[in-house]
């Protein structure tokens, strides 16, 4: 693999988020709009509730981690959906590039997309409601490590997906993270969900992210079985992303082989 290559397809990306401002809205204002309305509804609903719970710190933080998430997992899908669309994606294989440079270059623009909307979100919900993301402490790197991870793996899942029906599948992959949020436990704890739907959640690696985190914010200790959660939780995400690898690959082979690689544009699918 070289490194180079893979560079290249992440500077590619760049240039094109520099040329055309219009698609930093798509990286950054819904996430801005996003931690402000949050922000004031957590406000709100300090104002009604006890002096001793804050909602601020329990809200805003899942909020902030799941969006980071989120981006991670759009990163990619729309790096790869803009070859799509202009009809760019066939000519990265007239070139020396791989497969897995290609998907690498993804990975690394979207970890690029996903660390600044994180350091933007941060810096709103600390300057306009007094968030200090820092409460977590050094928890924080397994936490982001986990979901980072599981978000590449999504993004590449969905991406393997589209690769396999076509750009019009690609209304498949926005509902995902609103349907994952069910079974992650980001605005409530797992134990509110029926036992059927918690059985599913125990196979999702944020939910053992979202679990811990809510203990430390709402009642400042530990949870018992932190270091399990956190371990199970690593090893969830690290699975999946291992899986989505082995499908993506085998979608792009099943294509390459068919030869719909080459017809692989917008306007033939």
């Amino acid at each position: 693999m070289s490194l180079l290559r893979v560079y290249a397809v992440f500077v590619r990306q760049m240039f094109l988020i520099k040329s055309n401002p219009a698609r930093l809205a798509g990286i950054f204002v819904w996430l801005i709009i996003g931690i402000v309305q949050w922000g004031f509804i957590s406000r709100y609903l300090a104002s009604l509730g006890q002096d001793t719970f804050s909602y601020i710190t329990v809200i805003l933080g899942a909020i902030i981690l799941w969006e980071f998430m989120s981006r991670i997992q759009l990163g990619i899908l729309m790096a790869f959906l803009e070859d799509v669309w202009s009809q760019n994606f066939i000519n990265y294989f007239a070139s020396p590039l791989t497969i897995r440079e290609y998907v690498c270059g993804l990975i690394l623009t979207s970890i690029a997309t996903g660390f600044s909307g994180f350091l933007i979100m941060v810096a709103i919900a600390g300057l306009a409601f007094g968030y200090n993301f820092l409460i977590i402490g050094l928890l924080l790197l397994p936490f982001m490590s986990i979901l980072l991870v599981f978000g590449i793996a999504m993004g590449i899942f969905v991406s393997a997906i589209i690769f396999r029906l076509g750009p019009s599948a690609e209304w498949l992959a926005w509902p995902i993270p609103v349907v994952l949020s069910i079974f992650a436990g980001v605005f409530y704890p797992i134990s509110t969900l029926p036992f059927s739907l918690r059985i599913v959640s125990k196979g999702i690696p944020p939910s053992y992210v979202f679990e811990s985190m809510r203990t430390i914010t709402a009642t400042g200790s530990f949870p018992v079985n932190l270091a399990s959660d956190l371990c199970i939780g690593a090893l969830l995400a690290l699975i999946y992303l291992w899986l989505s690898c082995l499908f993506f690959m085998s979608i792009y082979r099943s294509n390459l082989k068919k030869g719909s690689i080459a017809r692989f544009n917008a306007e033939a699918l």
